[in-house]
Parts: structure tokens; C-alpha cells; sequence
């Protein structure tokens, strides 16, 4: 990108979006406030986020609902953990806004500003010095017949940024479902759960069930079991242009989440349709972004367990 003058901003409007009722949150919502302000932009805040820090109408140049700032910002700052950032992700999308993320929350893997980088990095992102990056989305319906009827009509659909989970609730047995990929029988799986993952999403909960980690610059989705009852069950990695099909054969107590924020129940009979999603996340990193650094931090790699929460060495050089 290219360098902007002193007081310039390619963002003319920011919107600002954190947790509501957390613990401490008006200190560093005025210290971004006061970056985006330096940068020449106006501040725009989410009406329960500006509420429960206490903001007053002379701090900000507005507030509204989410859907009414995508109307109105062209970058969007999300405080918080990877969850916050998910679910302003997921309905900022099809506006092509931007987002960066400062991260609040436990592991961050999507927003990788630190509260305590906002002086030092946010400043060069607002003047337009920043990586930008397309993150794939997924588009997910469960169809279903009515009683006596003869086709499936949607009873729900919804966005997902990380994954869609078929997973058994509170009951005790296995969920059973049969799997097919762009028509072809895949398997049939006996197992607690089913993820279907996003590349964004191979560092989630499909880490967590042993899927392998997807670099976000693929254009797949992976398949991971979640403790099947057949050991030959894997991870399966896909191309993003398939449609997955999962036909519910034992759906009592069987539930549906997109990044475990929608929800929505199964039921016997139920077809399941992920495909491609038409809209991506357009997400916005500083320039010192480096995502094998992200990984190594987050997940603690080539780090004796001894010396967990040091500062990292140095990484070895590569040979010639």
C-alpha cells in the first residue's frame, strides 16, 4: 500500500466494536479512539459496546447497531478474543469492509494486534501501510421435509468464517450421519461430532479434534472427525468448490453450529449443504504480521515447556 501524509487516512470513517459488559473496557476503547482521531478519520462506535463504556456523545462522532455502521464505516476495529472478531466478521462480510483485530481475549489467532501495540502498529495500518488478506467463508443450510411432503425446503441458513459443527449435545450416544462430497458417498460416520472447517478454522476447534492446520492462503476445506467410533476414521482435506452433503440418519438431541455462535437443531432426515460461501472476510494485519510467528506463539512451537512465556529466541537462520 501506499504511504499516506502526515493527518491522511485512506479510512474516512472507522467503526469500533468490542464485548459488551467487560471487565475494564473503556481504558483501551480510548486509546484506539484517540489513534483513529490522530488519524484524521471520524469514530463511529456499536451502540452496547459505546454503552457499556460509558463513552459520551463528545468522545465519539457516532453509534448505531452493527448493521447500521455497515452502512456507514469502511474499516472496522474489533476489540476482544477471536469470538468478537468472528461475529462482526460473519455480518461485515458481504460489505467488503475491512477489519483488523486487537486482541483481548485468551489465544487470538484472528486478531493479532495487542492492546499493547495500538501506539505503535494501528497508526501505520490507518495511513493505509498494512497486509491485507481474504479469508474464505462457508455457506450453510439444513434442509428438511415437512410432514407429507416430498421435497426439502431450508430451515436454516447462515454464514460461517471457522466452521460448521454436527455435534451430539447432551445426549449420549453417536451421532450418525452419512457423508457425501459433490454427490459421491464419501462415508458413513459414527462418531460425537462432525467439523467441517475453513482454513481460518483449522486453528479452532479442529485443532483441538487433530485436523491439520490449513495455511490460510489454501483454498480447501477439511473434513475432521470428532472422536469416531472407527479408527480409520481421519481428517479429509477438500477443495473449497465441493458441496458437502450430510444426511442425519440419528438426529434426536443432534445440534448444528456455525462458529458455534448459530444454532440450530436436527433432526432425523435432515440434510445438511455446505458449499462455498459468495463473500470473504477481508481482514487487515500491520505490516510486522508474520503468520508462522503467529503460529509459533500461539501454539508455543520450539519453545522448551520450561520457558513458556518468555520472549521468543531468536528463529534460526535458513542455510544456502
Amino acid at each position: 500500500m501506499a504511504h499516506m501524509s502526515p493527518g491522511q487516512t485512506p479510512f474516512q470513517c472507522v467503526g469500533l466494536f468490542g464485548r459488551p459488559q467487560t471487565e475494564g473496557l473503556a481504558t483501551p476503547l480510548r486509546k484506539i479512539i484517540a489513534c483513529i482521531r490522530q488519524a484524521g478519520a471520524s469514530v463511529w462506535v456499536e451502540s452496547e459496546t459505546a454503552k457499556s463504556a460509558g463513552l459520551t456523545p463528545q468522545e465519539i462522532d457516532g453509534h448505531g447497531s452493527l448493521a447500521e455502521l455497515g452502512k456507514t464505516i469502511d474499516l472496522a476495529v474489533i476489540l476482544g478474543g477471536d469470538g468478537t472478531m468472528l461475529g462482526v466478521a460473519r455480518q461485515l462480510a458481504p460489505s467488503g469492509i475491512a477489519l483488523i483485530g486487537v486482541n483481548q481475549g485468551r489465544l487470538g489467532f484472528m486478531t493479532d494486534l495487542d492492546i499493547a501495540q495500538v501506539d505503535s502498529e494501528l497508526p501505520a495500518v490507518l495511513a493505509g501501510d498494512y497486509i491485507e488478506e481474504d479469508r474464505a467463508m462457508l455457506q450453510v443450510s439444513v434442509m428438511r421435509k415437512a410432514p407429507g411432503a416430498q421435497i426439502r425446503t431450508a430451515v436454516f441458513d447462515a454464514p460461517a468464517l471457522n466452521d460448521a459443527v454436527i455435534s451430539r449435545g447432551a445426549i449420549s450416544r453417536m451421532v450418525e450421519v452419512e457423508i457425501f462430497v459433490d454427490g459421491h458417498y464419501l462415508q458413513t460416520l459414527r462418531a460425537d461430532g462432525l467439523i467441517v472447517s475453513t482454513p481460518t478454522g483449522s486453528t479452532a476447534y479442529a485443532l483441538s479434534a487433530l485436523g491439520s492446520i490449513l495455511h490460510p492462503g489454501l483454498r480447501g476445506i477439511t473434513l475432521v472427525p470428532v472422536a469416531p467410533q472407527a479408527l480409520s476414521s481421519r481428517p479429509i482435506v477438500l477443495p473449497e468448490t465441493v458441496e458437502v452433503h450430510v444426511m442425519v440418519n440419528d438426529g434426536a438431541g443432534t445440534s448444528l453450529h456455525c462458529d458455534m455462535q448459530s444454532l440450530t437443531s436436527l433432526e432425523d432426515g435432515d440434510k445438511i449443504v455446505i458449499r462455498h460461501g459468495a463473500h470473504k472476510a477481508r481482514l487487515l494485519h500491520p505490516k510486522s504480521y508474520d503468520y508462522f510467528v503467529m503460529l509459533r506463539r500461539k501454539l508455543h512451537w520450539s519453545t522448551n515447556p520450561l520457558f513458556i512465556g518468555r520472549p521468543d529466541p531468536l528463529p534460526p537462520t535458513e542455510p544456502h
